[in-house]
């Protein structure tokens, strides 16, 4: 195995098993990276998930004040 791989052992319902092993099957992808890629997946959700709770707690401007700041700038 290389460096910079681990490996990973995790207990699942028998039935998602078969369910993955059946698209992966289908789809013809490698169950390896087909978890990896949902694993990375629900992080990027987690941390947008912590993006949008930040953000709702930042101050926001009137949106004719963007207009305006957007047109005096040439973005729009």
């Amino acid at each position: 195995m290389p460096k910079d791989q681990a490996q990973l052992a995790a207990r699942i319902d028998a039935r998602v098993k078969d369910a993955v092993e059946e698209y992966c099957r289908a789809k013809g992808l490698k169950m390896n990276r087909f978890i990896e890629t949902a694993l990375l997946d629900r992080l990027e959700e987690i941390e947008d998930i912590e993006d949008v709770k930040r953000l709702r707690t930042e101050p926001t401007r009137p949106l004719k004040d963007v207009l305006r700041d957007l047109k005096r700038d040439g973005l729009l």
